[in-house]
């Protein structure tokens, strides 16, 4: 039966992520976006981490995605008005692309094996053991992803100043 729950959620997961690629209207990206951190949610109350899958959606699901709906709609995302980017707007895009790529490869190979199942009570994805975790083993990758979210945070606020005239 869990297997069944697994598939049925890694197909919508999937699913949603290429709608978020795909979908021609920004609305309809946002949508598939909010559907696709709710499976991930699903994955989580899977591998019995309650506490991540309920930040997972409080954080993502319930305020980023808000934000990012109100941005979507207030923002006029016509192409012909759009100006075009500088190379040094580029090359940071690069460098932060590259940057998730390898913290995502780091995390990838720190991972739960394939074909390794948890124990019926495990104290997995509790939150002692979480901070211990984060804070202890993981304290590196936390901190990169507080940089990025820093460097995104700044990205937004210059996406949405005005230029002077």
């Amino acid at each position: 039966m869990s297997q069944l729950i697994f598939f049925i959620l890694s197909s919508l997961t999937i699913v949603s992520a290429l709608g978020v690629l795909f979908a021609k209207n920004p609305m309809y990206s946002v949508l598939s976006l909010i559907v696709c951190f709710f499976t991930v949610a699903g994955h989580y109350i899977m591998l019995n981490a309650q506490f991540l899958a309920i930040v997972h959606l409080i954080v993502y699901a319930g305020a980023i995605m808000v934000l990012f709906l109100f941005v979507v709609m207030l923002l006029n995302l016509n192409a012909e008005t759009e100006p075009h980017k500088t190379s040094k707007l580029k090359f940071a895009a690069v460098i932060a692309g590259g940057v998730l790529f390898l913290t995502i490869i780091a995390s990838l190979k720190a991972g739960i094996p394939v074909g390794y199942h948890l124990p019926a009570k495990s104290n997995i994805g509790l939150v002692e053991i979480v901070g211990q975790k984060l804070f202890t083993d993981f304290l590196l990758p936390f901190e990169v992803s507080s940089i990025l979210f820093l460097s995104a945070m700044i990205g937004s606020v210059v996406l949405a100043k005005k230029e002077k005239r």
